[in-house]
């Protein structure tokens, strides 16, 4: 089968040990970025399976009508850069393993890497002392201080307990079915999310971005952080109002911002995103999820999907209707 693996950026899928699983079928991998259609169309003209790497390309429906051979795309997670429906009118099955029970823990560590930076002026502090300057302001003790979480799903969780070894409150605004477990888990949701914007030392997000949850942070919520507060987002840029962070953190509420995540990605202009241009904001490039075991886990899914549909018994079909009425 032809197979086309598309943004492997630093050419790292071909070293994991789950690549082995794709022996003996013909697999390119293209390691820039491209978005053009007339360059995917001919990239992809003799493609079987695709697979994409998270969200970084966008598969529409004037691309999937160039594209006569694709039968499979097989990705890992969620699914927004994907025409769902114009895949199922082509008979193009999507695979996606959504790995119920397993955090991205790569994810997870990072968010916590960004609080600690943040909370200890990091970037700053290495920025002066290469400089010559020694230290350059005093930074922030977490213990005893509150974490507000935003979303509780498997990601949010595991953040959770991080700030519970750290020795922080921490207040949760879930989902009611969510709320369930973080009693269960023993930690407290918060009365309202109003209140653990206003009370939290540090509010990390951690929701999927879907219609209901796409700018579900507005500028009244970041109006209410303490200006001595944190804003972290690993998530996704769109689960913040458009231009509402910047135009917060340019008021001093919250006072600084943590980030990986940006409307337009990848974003190799810094002058295109205003976040770049402030000093109270340290970021970092989509890399939540950039490490060689959360890749290893990751493709390893995603390569059982193809040799499933490849045997002839496709597993995690997000368009199930493809398998009752076949193109």
């Amino acid at each position: 089968m032809k197979i086309t693996i598309l943004d492997d950026t630093f050419d790292t899928v071909r070293t994991l040990p789950c690549f082995a699983r794709l022996a003996g079928h013909d697999v390119t991998v293209w390691n820039d970025h491209v978005q053009h259609p007339d360059i995917l169309a001919q990239r992809l003209e003799d493609t079987e399976a695709l697979v994409l790497i998270r969200e970084r390309t966008s598969i529409d429906a004037p691309l999937l009508e160039r594209l006569p051979r694709l039968r499979l795309i097989s990705l890992r997670s969620t699914w927004p850069h994907v025409d769902i429906a114009a895949c199922t009118r082509r008979g193009i099955i999507v695979a996606s393993s959504q790995h119920t029970g397993t955090p991205s823990y790569g994810g997870a560590e990072l968010t916590w890497g960004l609080i600690l930076a943040a909370a200890r002026q990091l970037p700053q502090q290495m920025a002066s002392l290469r400089a010559g300057q020694w230290q350059c302001g005093v930074g922030t003790t977490l213990r005893h201080k509150t974490l507000g979480i935003v979303g509780y799903g498997r990601q949010g969780a595991v953040v959770a307990q991080y700030g519970r070894a750290f020795g922080m409150h921490v207040m949760i605004w879930a989902s009611e079915l969510s709320r369930r477990q973080v009693h269960a888990d023993g930690f407290t949701p918060a009365v309202s999310r109003q209140v653990l914007f206003e009370q939290s030392d540090v509010v990390s997000l951690h929701l999927r971005l879907v219609p209901d949850t796409q700018g579900i942070v507005t500028a009244d919520d970041l109006g209410r952080m303490k200006p001595t507060a944190i804003f972290v987002n690993t998530a996704r840029a769109g689960l913040v109002a458009p231009g509402a962070l910047v135009e917060a953190l340019r008021a001093g509420r919250p006072g600084m911002a943590a980030v990986d995540v940006f409307d337009n990605e990848p974003l190799t202009d810094p002058a295109a995103d205003p976040l770049l241009s402030l000093d109270n904001v340290i970021a970092t490039p989509h890399i939540g999820y950039v490490t060689r075991e959360e890749f290893q886990i990751q493709f390893s899914d995603i390569f059982d999907q193809i040799l499933a549909y490849a045997a002839g018994h496709p597993t995690h079909v997000i368009n199930t209707e493809v398998l009752r009425h076949p193109a």
